[in-house]
């Protein structure tokens, strides 16, 4: 792929690579690196202002704490907030000069609204450029305007294998699907794939070599920020060698936020990591191990026979089979690649960038999303956003409703659930920031006013985020309709983070007269709803979470006839609702009930020694067209990674017996045999995340810090580096001296406390409604044997 960063006459369509802000001479200058069609372009934006705004009411205190600063002008502007109060608009022509402005102002307690928008981004903003640009040049001057540009981009996998304690670089793999390259220190014979490397300054500098001649546009891998460039970064330092892996030919930066995220920027080029991209898309795994990831997602797992001991035979490799460790290494690039293309995540990306500006490598980012989405137009219906968390909090302001379950073994459950409730509830009821300004003010007529919660007042006529959800609904069914399924998880993703971003109080839109309006409008309907279902049809809800209700049609209700009944609910509820709103507010309806599924048997069971029932845990059999069973397990320990694997294949087995109507004795009196025989010992394995580094665990250490602490122990003797960091899983085993890390566990198992604390708790909570015990089972003469 060629570099193109000259002028042009014709106007260059593309998709927005990076994007950068740096100060020059003249102003703010922006850089916007496109990729158009095969050829990289880098446009520049000179001599911008970056903005904020400040109330009208303390412009002579701000011009006074800022007199001395050069290079800012103020000036009034038509918008007020969302108090009716005026504002100006601050500029600067440097960002040293915006920081310096924020910093003094900050110090006086001054209100500044939108301070935190970097540049670059409100100027595509405002613009409504979200990933597809065309660039206008023309009398000296370059303007980007929106454009619906689909890319193609070039990809590259990337993957460094290390010494044990990463100080040095032994080999680099590259792959994409017309490209693959091992870079290896040492001797040998070089192949189309292989290629030798005297030493670990030559491997660098081929690594950037390679780079440059295939010019990506994006590199992926696994864990690829945080390992592989943070490795390549710190030994090109070390050996003083400018890594130019930018497209300006400008070094590799990295940065760390607050939270400790390692972050890299190379101009014209995305680094998108394998795990991040994937829990942004929800995928959800046991283990985001590639090894776990790979094996679940394409069946085949890493090119070496011992994966528990992956560094030590990295290193044996090195040492005696270098061609064995260049096919290791590639291969873990081409699984990377595999799992990207099979999840479709970069198709995932474009898509979330051309819905919501956001760049292809922002992690999370829903603030900035709806920040995107939503400020351009408020801004032209003349207010601008509030300062961060400054809405009404200290209100009645609860999450989404969940019902008191009611415990039991039961027949024929049917699950009924309202489709995207909360964005339905925002469409129908027309909650909106801009429309609680509006339907504040004392001379709106009272028709135009939609009653929310907590004396929230909306106008029905003056809106702005109903709409924008109800083009993301119009534009989801249209993706469902032609099957792109990365567009339509896209949107879906967007849409339900739209309450999140007003509900929390570390978004500038917080308010909870925004988001208790949502929730209690969500409570009001689920309750609604049981009551229909049980006064209209005689079902008793047994149990209802947020969207959904849970219907027991009775044991003896004939499972043939359940999924016309199902529909039969659902079609009489949406016709309620519909003619409920319009009779009460005289709103359209928006709210959606649908029929989703049937439990044929279905528990839920009661919290640990209580008859009280659970909330979010419940275990159903589903059984499909074809006559097949399908196990579902919620918030059960079957589902919980820090449950052993024998507690969880236990509960799953007995459970389906039970459910089934099979015998369910002889698997329990097998499986607890084994145990204290000692034939299950690699289940019993504990595996949990620690939240923070280890010594900062001082009053508190529950049994995996225990564990992790012993491991670190053992590893500062051996003159190794600890794994272990905020983020990290420690895996241990329960032993008679407690809890002991699995690789270095030496003290025999005890076996009584998998009994007590594992087999015993997944047992009991379905034993319980069949009148059996699990102790009868353990007691010396146990009557179930």
């Amino acid at each position: 792929m060629g570099q193109d960063t000259a002028n042009h006459s014709c106007n260059d369509v593309g998709f927005i690579l990076t994007r950068h802000q740096q100060d020059e001479a003249q102003g703010i200058q922006l850089s916007y690196w496109l990729n158009c069609s095969g050829r990289s372009v880098s446009v520049s934006i000179p001599n911008q202002e970056a903005v904020f705004f400040i109330r009208d009411e303390q412009l002579d205190e701000v011009q006074r704490l800022i007199a001395h600063l050069r290079g800012w002008r103020i000036a009034k502007v038509d918008l007020q907030d969302f108090s009716y109060r005026g504002v100006h608009a601050l500029y600067a022509q440097s960002l040293k000069t915006y920081r310096q402005i924020q910093e003094i102002l900050q110090l006086h307690s001054i209100a500044m609204m939108e301070e935190d928008i970097r540049h670059a981004d409100r100027y595509l903003m405002e613009r409504f450029i979200q990933g597809g640009v065309e660039v206008i040049r023309g009398e000296g001057q370059v303007r980007l305007r929106p454009s619906n540009h689909h890319p193609q981009f070039r990809i590259l996998s990337i993957d460094l294998e290390t010494t044990m304690r990463a100080d040095q670089i032994l080999s680099a793999a590259f792959y994409a699907d017309d490209f693959q390259l091992v870079l290896m220190q040492g001797q040998g014979i070089d192949t189309d794939t292989l290629d030798y490397c005297a030493d670990e300054t030559t491997l660098i500098h081929k690594f950037i070599q390679v780079v440059q001649q295939y010019d990506p546009d994006i590199f992926i891998g696994w864990n690829v920020i945080n390992f592989d460039f943070k490795v390549l970064k710190n030994r090109a330092d070390q050996l003083n060698i400018p890594l130019l892996l930018g497209r300006d030919q400008q070094p590799l930066q990295l940065y760390q936020s607050g939270q400790g995220k390692v972050f890299a920027r190379m101009a014209g080029r995305v680094v998108l990591d394998g795990i991040d991209t994937l829990k942004g898309a929800t995928y959800q795994f046991e283990s985001f191990s590639l090894e776990n990831v790979s094996r679940e997602f394409l069946d085949r797992g890493k090119l070496i026979d011992h994966v528990d001991d992956r560094g030590g035979e990295i290193q044996r490799l090195f040492r005696e089979d270098k061609a064995s460790l260049a096919r290791y290494n590639l291969e873990d690039c081409k699984l990377v690649w595999d799992i990207f293309e099979k999840a479709d995540l970069i198709n995932y990306l474009i898509e979330r960038a051309r819905l919501t500006g956001l760049p292809l490598d922002k992690v999370g980012g829903s603030a900035a999303a709806f920040d995107n989405q939503y400020l351009p137009y408020l801004h032209r219906k003349g207010y601008v956003a509030p300062e961060y968390a400054s809405g009404m909090s200290g209100l009645s302001a609860p999450g989404g409703y969940v019902m008191d379950s009611k415990p039991g073994l039961y027949r024929q459950v049917l699950v009924l659930d309202f489709k995207s409730l909360y964005p339905s509830i925002i469409r129908t009821f027309k909650i909106d920031p801009y429309g609680l300004a509006e339907g504040l003010k004392t001379s709106v007529p009272a028709d135009d006013l939609i009653p929310g919660f907590n004396h929230a007042i909306f106008s029905r006529s003056k809106t702005i985020l109903p709409e924008l959800i109800e083009r993301l609904w119009a534009a989801r069914d249209q993706a469902k309709q032609s099957s792109n399924s990365a567009l339509s998880q896209a949107i879906k993703i967007i849409m339900n983070s739209f309450y999140g971003v007003l509900g929390s109080n570390v978004c500038r839109f917080f308010d909870q007269r925004l988001s208790s309006s949502i929730t209690l409008r969500g409570h009001e309907i689920l309750i609604k709803t049981r009551d229909i279902i049980e006064e209209e049809f005689g079902f008793k809800i047994i149990y209802g979470d947020t969207d959904s209700v849970f219907v027991w049609l009775g044991d003896d209700f004939p499972e043939s006839q359940a999924d016309g009944k199902g529909s039969e609910l659902a079609s009489f509820l949406n016709k309620w609702w519909q003619d409920n709103l319009e009779e009460r507010f005289q709103l359209k309806s928006q709210l959606e009930i649908e029929y989703e599924t049937h439990y044929c048997r279905f528990l839920m069971p009661t919290m640990r020694h209580s008859d009280k029932g659970t909330k979010k845990r419940y275990a159903g059999m589903k059984r499909s067209a074809d006559g097949t069973d399908h196990m579902v397990f919620k918030g059960l320990e079957n589902v919980r990674t820090d449950w052993t694997m024998l507690a969880r294949k236990l509960q799953e087995q007995l459970y389906e017996r039970v459910f089934l109507g099979q015998e369910w004795k002889p698997l329990l009196k097998s499986t607890v045999e084994s145990l204290l025989a000692g034939e299950l010992d690699e289940q019993l394995v504990y595996r949990k995340r620690i939240r923070q580094p280890l010594d900062q665990y001082v009053k508190n250490k529950p049994p995996h810090v225990q564990a992790g602490l012993k491991a670190e122990h053992i590893y500062k003797e051996r003159g190794l580096n600890s794994p272990f960091s905020a983020g990290s899983y420690i895996e241990y085993l329960m032993t008679v001296n407690g809890p002991e890390p699995i690789e270095f566990s030496s003290s025999p198992i005890d076996y009584q406390h998998y009994l007590d604390k594992q087999l015993e708790p997944v047992c009991e909570s379905i034993l319980t409604f069949i009148g059996e015990r699990f102790e009868d089972l353990t007691a010396p003469q146990g009557k179930l044997f």
